[in-house]
């Protein structure tokens, strides 16, 4: 099985099974159960609650090729991310957020990707304060490419949509904020072809 839905489907079947084993405690508590129409925890988003805002930072990986012509190379550099989301189901919700996964450095110029994501995410909590998700959506990315041309390398700007997936743990150390730690994949076009770029991030989280 593909590593991306392994990784998703395991996340969204362990966020089924808490939804149904929890069913019966939930029953006949829905004035004090926040995913209610009347609930006092709305999202930025529409038709979801529990809402919340993050920012992360870490490490890209770009997966791009370095040309023939013996320019020095890296393939990793600083990445950020602010992000919003909400749940529509005690286990599963929706993502909106903008990356900027940094350069690499290739053909004696640079490689740039920026992009908006919106996943689907399913999480499923282990204790009151951890709890592990996984994502599978989409992004629209904008890359330029700059450089000698000529090298199996092409130059200049493209953009599009691609396949974007990841995993993570979230600690919530109260009762609004949280520590995450989340590591993702995005499809992203180049000039010369599609390639992945990997985020590696730390970050925090904010529900309101």
């Amino acid at each position: 099985m593909n590593p991306m839905i392994r990784a998703f489907s395991c996340a969204a079947l362990a966020a089924a099974a808490c939804s149904v084993a929890s069913a019966q405690t939930q029953q006949g508590t829905t004035s004090n159960n926040t995913m209610s129409a009347n609930g006092p925890r709305d999202s930025f988003l529409p038709y979801t609650q529990q809402g919340y805002v993050g920012v992360s930072a870490g490490q890209s990986k770009y997966d791009l090729r370095s040309g023939t012509g013996g320019f020095p190379t890296d393939d990793s550099d600083q990445a950020v991310k602010i992000y919003t989301g909400g749940y529509f189901h005690p286990n599963f919700g929706v993502e909106l957020g903008y990356l900027n996964a940094g350069r690499a450095d290739r053909i004696g110029g640079t490689s740039r990707a920026q992009g908006l994501n919106l996943s689907l995410v399913a999480r499923a909590p282990l204790t009151e304060q951890f709890d592990v998700f996984g994502k599978l959506g989409t992004t629209y990315s904008r890359t330029r490419t700059s450089g000698f041309s000529g090298f199996d390398v092409a130059t200049g700007s493209e953009s599009g949509f691609g396949l974007s997936y990841g995993a993570g743990v979230r600690w919530a150390f109260n009762e609004s904020w949280a520590a995450v730690l989340e590591w993702e994949r995005h499809k992203v076009r180049f000039v010369d072809g599609k390639s992945n770029v990997d985020l590696t991030t730390l970050g925090v989280q904010y529900r309101y």
